[in-house]
């Protein structure tokens, strides 16, 4: 990838797969669920508590990967969680607007770029790379917030850095 491509891929991003990111996406309801505690590879649909999802809500996982692997080394990249078909799947039918994570995608390679085209095709993007989503969580399974992204909007880009910032009461957070 060139250097501009590139650009767009480092820190908290989405990748564009042809999108038009809405403006509506903006400020959305969300639910972080916090699976910090959970040692499995592979995030499933039991893990969390689905009825809490809603359409068109902001749904983050934390677990806790982006503090505990330094970002951007090959275990970063290659070994990360990642949600399982079926969870991914269920998010789907549920109608998200975005999924937000603190690893480097939903799926690993060779499934990353699929998986986010998959998503997009649907009318949903993943934000990836967040960060301190424990300030959100406080030991909570589950937490609610309205959650607000801010996509920089570079033209010809595969992914649109962005910033995160979620509504907590005071202060709000930059995730």
């Amino acid at each position: 990838m060139g250097g501009l491509v590139s650009l767009g891929h480092l820190g908290t991003h989405f990748d564009v797969m042809d999108k038009e990111f809405p403006l509506a996406f903006t400020r959305r309801e969300a639910v972080v669920f916090d699976l910090s505690s959970n040692s499995t590879e592979e995030i499933e649909i039991g893990d969390i508590d689905l009825s809490l999802v809603e359409p068109d809500c902001f749904v983050a996982f934390r677990t806790d990967w982006i503090e505990r692997k330094r970002y951007g080394t090959k275990e970063y990249l290659s070994l990360h969680p990642q949600l399982s078909n079926g969870l991914i799947d269920a998010l789907l039918e549920k109608r998200v607007s975005i999924i937000g994570l603190d690893f480097v995608g939903a799926r690993r390679e060779p499934e990353h770029t699929a998986k986010d085209r998959y998503c997009a095709d649907r009318g949903v993007f993943i934000v990836e790379n967040l960060r301190n989503l424990d300030a959100l969580t406080g030991g909570r399974k589950a937490t609610r917030c309205v959650i607000n992204t801010y996509p920089i909007n570079f033209s010809e880009q595969t992914g649109l850095p962005c910033r995160v910032v979620a509504e907590t009461g005071e202060p709000s957070v930059s995730i």
